[in-house]
């Protein structure tokens, strides 16, 4: 098939790229490179370099008439978001609308897959794990604006316009997430700790996440394109894991003794976060494969290698 990825040089997205391209796809890659790295684009996909909200973007799915848009780029710190939710929704939902325009206008789009946000859009629940069909209460305008992302896809959808499935992922670590970007504790805590710096924990360290491997998000991505699978999935664990307990796990990986910094718990941010990930069982047939003490080694491993370069 011919399909586009947004957001494809980056952390999710590349390995993503490496998937479809090994399973004989043709696939296109669009990222402005805010974050995302050139080096991590097969080099047998196609890259085009511009803004998922620029017309740009859009004559680009329109010229393409892919059969599938993976939409993967986006906003992602929360912090941002709460200092500059303009900003934050220029990304995320008028890059959602270009996108959405674009393939309405070139037809034959056979599913839009969306990822999206589990903790972020569910805001401090009481029931957990997390189902879909619990209330989205955002405690953040980014996930404000990945909610607002969902809803105007599903209107295409009960219109008839455009199929799509929305994942929702959980918190997601591994090879290639940068140390230096505003999400994604076990990246920048390994990066502090390879550095003998003290990792900030903001809060007590008590707060909870659910920490899923790229690698089972990519096959959650990949189970997307099954016949039938339409709608909302939450892609994690299923397990619940304090702050503390991770970088307990990574000192003990690391060898490190370096101790942490606690400061303020930040704003928008969820106590206790973890998802119910039966939906995706039954109706995807995934399931999570990497436990997190092995992912921990894996992406370890990889940060050693990635700095030895």
């Amino acid at each position: 098939m011919k399909i586009l990825v947004t957001g494809g040089a980056g952390f999710i997205g590349s390995h993503l790229v490496d998937a479809l391209v090994a399973r004989g796809h043709r696939v296109t890659v669009l990222d402005n490179l805010s974050t995302g790295n050139r080096g991590n684009v097969h080099s047998k996909a196609r890259f085009v370099r511009a803004d998922v909200a620029s017309p740009a973007a859009e004559r680009l799915v329109k010229r393409l008439k892919p059969d599938v848009i993976y939409h993967l780029a986006a906003q992602k710190d929360v912090r941002l978001s709460v200092n500059d939710p303009l900003a934050d929704a220029r990304v995320n939902v008028l890059g959602l609308l270009t996108l959405v325009r674009g393939a309405l206008a070139a037809g034959g789009v056979k599913r839009f897959i969306f990822t999206s946000t589990g903790g972020a859009i569910y805001g401090g629940a009481d029931v957990l794990p997390t189902p879909e069909e619990y209330p989205a209460r955002p405690l953040s305008p980014y996930g404000a604006s990945k909610l607002a992302s969902e809803l105007y896809l599903s209107s295409y959808r009960l219109t008839g316009l455009l199929p799509f499935v929305s994942l929702r992922l959980s918190n997601v670590y591994g090879p290639r997430q940068s140390p230096q970007s505003e999400a994604g504790v076990v990246a920048i805590w390994t990066g502090a700790l390879a550095a003998g710096k003290r990792p900030i924990v903001y809060g007590d360290g008590k707060q909870t996440r659910d920490f899923v491997y790229v690698s089972d998000v990519v096959r959650a991505l990949l189970a997307a394109l099954r016949k039938g699978a339409y709608g909302t999935f939450n892609v994690g664990t299923g397990e619940e894991t304090s702050v503390n307990t991770l970088l307990r796990m990574l000192r003990a990986v690391m060898g490190s003794d370096v101790k942490p910094v606690y400061a303020p718990m930040r704003s928008g941010e969820e106590r206790r976060s973890v998802l119910a990930v039966g939906r995706a069982r039954r109706m995807l047939g995934w399931k999570p494969q990497v436990s997190l003490e092995r992912g921990i080694a894996k992406t370890v491993a990889w940060h050693a290698r990635a700095s030895a370069r």
